[in-house]
């Protein structure tokens, strides 16, 4: 199967183009991040220093973990239902483009922006921590090894969350309800990566690998799936 990157990066600029003209779109990527940020600072900031000695024992910034597991998920709601209430989705599906090409686009365009806010908002986190936080508070939680984590871990939760939005999606009659389903089934990730945080789950070198690999083949069968599954007669029909 030869995939056309020209009809992929159709897809990804039709997708960006739209996502800012979307005031629903917009209000998401913002406030959830938002979520994250906000309460955990007020608390970092009134930690004494003595705090440093119990925070060494977790890892409590990959909580931020979350950002890349919800909010991918409520913009991808919108790549096929949000395109069918719009109108816009027949004309698309009328054309020459594959199933396998259209899907990836709708991931890719799902994926840049879900990634750079989740990356802008951990180092918004950082330099606050860094520059406000009591001295040994702050090197208690910046990390090489929760920085790494982060970086590596985003990108393959994002693109998860993606594919399950799409999925949604796909088969949801409104946009809303999808992206409220998509929120819902980002929970499970979520909640992981705040047992991890709180160190219920210990965190182990073997544990992030078993987890990455996983996410890594989750997001390759998403793609397949999707693919497989993926009805562009009924969702032209209007059928459900």
């Amino acid at each position: 199967m030869r995939v056309s990157s020209r009809r992929v990066r159709a897809i990804v600029r039709k997708e960006l183009r739209e996502y800012r003209h979307n005031g629903f779109i917009i209000w998401t990527m913002a406030i959830l991040p938002l979520i994250f940020l906000i309460q955990p600072l007020v608390v970092v900031f009134v930690l004494p220093p003595s705090a440093s000695v119990r925070l060494s024992h977790g890892h409590p910034l990959l909580y931020m973990l979350g950002i890349p597991a919800l909010v991918p998920a409520a913009v991808a709601a919108y790549a096929v239902v949000g395109e069918r209430q719009q109108g816009t989705l027949e004309p698309v599906l009328t054309t020459p483009i594959r199933r396998q090409e259209f899907l990836l686009g709708k991931a890719l365009a799902a994926l840049a922006p879900s990634v750079t806010i989740a990356y802008a908002v951990y180092a918004l986190f950082l330099a606050c921590v860094g520059l406000f936080a009591q001295p040994a508070v702050a090197s208690a939680l910046l990390r090489a090894p929760d920085v790494l984590a982060q970086l590596l871990f985003t990108p393959l939760l994002a693109g998860w969350s993606i594919w399950v939005g799409i999925a949604i999606s796909a088969r949801a009659g409104d946009f809303r309800v999808a992206q409220q389903l998509g929120i819902l089934a980002g929970l499970p990730t979520a909640v992981v990566a705040a047992l991890i945080a709180f160190d219920v789950i210990h965190a182990t070198l073997g544990l992030a690998i078993v987890l990455a690999a996983a996410l890594l083949l989750g997001n390759r069968l998403g793609w397949r799936i999707m693919s497989a599954t993926f009805d562009r007669e009924r969702l032209i029909s209007g059928t459900r």
